[in-house]
């Protein structure tokens, strides 16, 4: 689906060079890089700061830890999505609250929000989908409306830039009061393990942040809150510090991709190409298919796979299906577009060093599946 290896070896020489540096130093642990990278991805996103920690989930659970939310406090959530978007609600005693996505982005709605808001909600977490935003200025309305937090779930749409009405631009994870993103191996702007960080324009919030993430300290051995330790090690942050400077390439890179794609599969009338929003950029994190008949998808993965191109699914099952989730509250057929798209998605590869003959083939097969 991605090939770190071709990637590490267009940029072997500043990435080992950074790695060399972090060694001779010795400072593994919050070493300069890491205070580098924060400020270098603060710039580049517009955000006033920039928190990293040690992987996206943390960063979904340091955000929530920060705002006060008391246990049995109602959290929104598209029921379509990565379980890590409900997981940290339910380990902090939070209520996942889970509401039906747009049939065509698969992204959470301000309709859905409205709908499902109570007076026992504090928060919604839009997750930026597959690499594009969420519709952020109807959300930010109803959440203005209802009094409501927002995290942002950025971890698919690292340099995504949202369009309001009014012509201003926001980088992906800059619009609410938090965004947190991942930077697992294969996101868009990955290091070479795990690692995540989390955005606000809010002072007052950024030092919580920074605090919850380290043992609730401000001040050495003096800790104001509870907290928990999630560290973006130096090597890692070594890592995404050069990989930062080439983000606006890889997503131009991965757009080209995706552009083949919509060219090759427009006259296709048995599967449905990503719909692109109006108001947002794509980064494609991934280009997912949506198979229109009922056991295709899983038929096209099959016949891809026996011809040695991967695929994933993304995602298989709705998030309240999921065993960790099931109450009596839903069942089957409760979130209809979230568990059908469940049966029809499909991601194609895309990457940075697609080559052209890769690309053509996926595009051959997929184009004979039917024919």
């Amino acid at each position: 689906m991605v090939d770190l290896k071709s990637q590490y070896q267009q940029i072997k020489s500043e990435i080992n060079a950074a790695i060399h540096e972090v060694l001779e130093s010795a400072a593994f642990i919050n070493g300069p890089q890491v205070k580098r990278f924060e400020q270098n991805l603060a710039h580049y996103l517009q955000a006033e700061h920039v928190i990293a920690c040690a992987n996206g989930t943390d960063a979904l659970q340091i955000a929530l830890m920060a705002l006060n939310l008391q246990p049995g406090d109602e959290v929104i959530v598209p029921a379509f999505t990565y379980v890590a978007t409900a997981e940290v609600i339910g380990l902090l005693n939070l209520k996942p609250v889970m509401t039906e996505v747009d049939p065509e982005t698969f992204m959470i709605t301000a309709a859905e929000i409205e709908r499902v808001v109570t007076p026992r909600c504090k928060a919604v977490v839009p997750v930026h989908l597959y690499g594009q935003c969420a519709p952020m200025e109807e959300i930010l309305e109803v959440a203005e409306k209802y009094n409501l937090y927002i995290v942002e779930d950025t971890a698919q749409a690292i340099g995504a830039l949202y369009t309001f009405s009014d012509g201003r631009q926001a980088q992906a994870g800059t619009m609410g009061h938090i965004g947190c993103t991942s930077f697992f191996p294969s996101k868009n702007l990955g290091c070479y393990g795990d690692g995540g960080a989390m955005y606000t324009h809010h002072a007052d919030l950024a030092q919580k942040l920074r605090m919850i993430a380290n043992h609730g300290q401000a001040k050495k051995y003096h800790h104001s809150l509870v907290g928990c330790n999630s560290r973006l090690d130096t090597l890692q942050a070594a890592v995404l510090e050069v990989k930062l400077g080439y983000l606006d390439q890889y997503s131009a890179a991965r757009n080209s991709v995706a552009d083949a794609y919509d060219r090759a599969f427009a006259t296709l009338d048995w599967l449905q190409t990503p719909v692109r929003s109006k108001n947002s950029t794509h980064v494609f994190h991934q280009y997912t298919l949506q198979l229109k008949n009922e056991g295709d998808r899983d038929a096209l993965k099959q016949y891809l796979q026996e011809r040695g191109i991967p695929s994933m699914i993304y995602y298989p099952v709705s998030l309240h299906l999921q065993k960790a989730f099931r109450t009596d509250e839903f069942g089957e057929g409760d979130f209809p577009i979230s568990e059908d798209l469940c049966s029809r998605v499909l991601s194609l590869p895309i990457h940075t060093e697609m080559k052209a003959e890769e690309l053509a083939y996926i595009i051959e097969v997929v184009k004979e599946f039917k024919s």
